[in-house]
């Protein structure tokens, strides 16, 4: 029955069915069939009604609003020339400087195409009138967008704790350390192979008035990661107050919130919440009928009675994770094997929150790995005469260093977990 499901999800994926649309007519097929004809349907308001009254969703639509609201603000060219500043007289300076301001505005928005967005629209001109290479431009924010969904806040996190039911308070936390030295690994690299070019420093003055015109950027990780890490929020009041801190910064401080950006952040805001709760409710009456059949159960046994180590087993599924990220965007890659995955590695004994690391990771790389890598062609639409092929050689080293940080997170699962005890 198992391979029915898998079948039939590849081929409607196949011939073009939205992934939302193609596990609700699965789902649907699968209550008519087996769980009481016409009456099995009746369960498809029920569930989809219990999908979304989620506290923990909640968070969702304010997070999107969050990121779309930065991407008009002029905040990313603020932290952009800030960076600069402090980091253009270094081995591949700009180079470094992008990586930092992608992860500072990872740690505002937790979306990747808006980080992407927002320091690529800035970043690939400024780079490219100063020699540096296109192809190594166009792969460092590729990589660099990715952070945006490891360093919290995080969408795929607050996913993971919704389906799971982990902490999404411990997801984000678990992520700093994760997203930090990612962070520095990114701008080691950046700094080796952009190494021959160098820019005249900024002077100390101009380095501080860069600092200045960038602070509100920066007070804004401090108010999201800050008030969660403190216990003055949970992640979905933290949601809210980033929502109106956002506005306030762009509205008073850089006044860029005019009647055509606001239309436009509503529009986005509207289609990027449809898509994802679309995914969600779809993915849920998926994971009802799997479970009435008892697939998951019957994975799960078949996993663990493997005579195999454990690691096999975390490999193998590292292996089904990044196929999956050749075709799918994240949300879906999500929602669709968290059902099968979470009760495999709970079972075998792996950590939740270390898993969900590891599992983020994989879907930064999903980011970049053709044929569907979002942040591919976020950048193609940047930069339109920029070939496809082009960005995929420019990010392949990004996607080597990810997967040996797997491996690395494996051997060192301290790096994920080691703050999750500060937080409830």
């Amino acid at each position: 029955m198992g391979l029915f499901f898998a079948g039939g999800m590849a081929a409607l994926l196949l011939i073009g069915v939205p992934v939302a649309f193609a596990l609700s007519l699965l789902a649907a097929i699968g209550l008519y069939w087996f769980n009481g004809g016409v009456l099995g349907l009746h369960q498809i308001p029920i569930i989809a009604y219990k999908a979304l009254d989620d506290f923990t969703i909640s968070s969702l639509p304010m997070y999107v609003l969050m990121s779309q609201i930065l991407l008009y603000s002029g905040v990313g060219r603020e932290l952009y020339e800030m960076a600069s500043r402090w980091l253009r007289h270094l081995p591949g300076g700009l180079g470094l400087a992008t990586l930092v301001c992608c992860g500072i505005f990872a740690a505002i928005s937790g979306s990747s195409v808006a980080t992407a967005v927002t320091i690529g629209t800035v970043a690939i001109p400024e780079m490219t009138a100063r020699g540096y290479d296109k192809k190594s431009v166009l792969g460092l924010l590729a990589a660099g967008g990715t952070l945006g969904i490891l360093i919290p806040p995080s969408v795929p996190m607050i996913i993971y704790g919704s389906v799971t039911g982990e902490s999404v308070g411990k997801l984000f936390i678990a992520g700093v350390v994760p997203g930090i030295l990612l962070l520095a690994i990114y701008m080691a690299y950046a700094s080796w192979s952009m190494r021959h070019i160098k820019d005249e420093p900024a002077s100390w003055p101009e380095r501080w008035q860069g600092t200045r015109k960038a602070v509100w950027g920066l007070l804004m990780p401090v108010l999201i990661i800050g008030g969660i890490y403190s216990g003055v929020f949970t992640p979905t009041e933290a949601a809210a107050a980033g929502v109106v801190f956002s506005l306030l910064v762009a509205g008073i401080v850089y006044r860029s919130l005019t009647w055509a950006n606001i239309k436009n952040i509503l529009l986005s805001t509207v289609a990027t919440n449809a898509m994802i709760l679309f995914i969600i409710v779809g993915a849920m009456l998926f994971s009802f009928i799997l479970t009435s059949l008892q697939i998951p159960q019957a994975m799960t046994e078949m996993a663990t009675s493997l005579p195999v180590s454990k690691w096999v087993v975390f490999i193998l599924i590292n292996l089904l994770l990044l196929v999956l990220g050749c075709f799918l965007e994240t949300v879906s890659i999500l929602v669709i094997t968290l059902p099968i995955l979470y009760p495999i590695i709970t079972t075998l004994g792996f950590d939740p929150i270390w898993f969900a690391i590891i599992m983020v990771v994989n879907m930064e790389l999903a980011l970049i790995t053709p044929p569907v890598g979002l942040n591919l062609f976020v950048l193609k639409g940047i930069d339109p005469s920029a070939p496809i092929a082009l960005i995929v050689r420019g990010a392949a080293p990004y996607a080597v260093i990810m997967l040996l940080f797997i491996a690395l997170l494996a051997f060192f699962p301290g790096l994920a977990t080691g703050l999750i005890g500060h937080v409830q």
